[in-house]
């Protein structure tokens, strides 16, 4: 049984679900961000009871198709923007179509009509948020950031920074941590 789960966003969202799915002493054969399958299929009490657990953890249990392709998009382009180690020159649109095996035109318009918000500006989201982290880290120049991230120069990468977040990436390293957002409320 496959059940889908909305944000989760990291490694831990994984180890906190899998706490959740062991305490209801539900098998699973894989537990990723945002999805789970199951060994067998659940009971309807025990998915109540999972979905009830889920909430009060700040994860909500998707039944609805059209949520469950939503959710698939976003952690795919949390995947790509926050977990892959090396520089995509992919377009997020090949990406998405490849692993989802649709159309992009569908997959845009699915997310800008149920999220309210394109996912061009999703991934702009997510890129500066990513980012931010790194700038704080302070481990890697603006110059190796717009690298890492895909960005054309570093000039594009402090325009859009300053686009949506209002600061410079200079500004932005001086007022640090208290600016960045956690990524299920980008």
């Amino acid at each position: 049984m496959h059940l889908y789960i909305k944000n989760m966003v990291c490694n831990r969202c994984i180890l906190v679900v899998k706490q959740e799915l062991e305490k209801l002493n539900i098998e699973s054969r894989t537990v990723s961000l945002g999805e789970v399958e199951t060994e067998n299929e659940l009971p309807k009490e025990t998915v109540e009871q999972l979905a009830h657990n889920l909430a009060s953890l700040g994860f909500e249990l998707l039944d609805n198709s059209k949520q469950q392709l939503i959710e698939k998009i976003k952690n795919i382009v949390i995947n790509q923007v926050h977990h892959s180690e090396e520089a995509s020159n992919h377009n997020f649109s090949e990406v998405l179509s490849n692993a989802l095996h649709k159309d992009y035109s569908y997959l845009s318009s699915l997310f800008s009509e149920v999220e309210g918000v394109t996912i061009e500006k999703y991934i702009i989201n997510q890129k500066i948020e990513k980012v931010k982290e790194l700038i704080i880290y302070d481990e890697l120049s603006l110059s190796e950031i717009a690298y890492k991230l895909n960005y054309s120069s570093v000039a594009h990468l402090s325009n859009q920074f300053k686009k949506v977040t209002g600061l410079t990436p200079s500004h932005f390293k001086k007022v640090g941590e208290q600016k960045r957002k956690p990524l299920d409320k980008v």
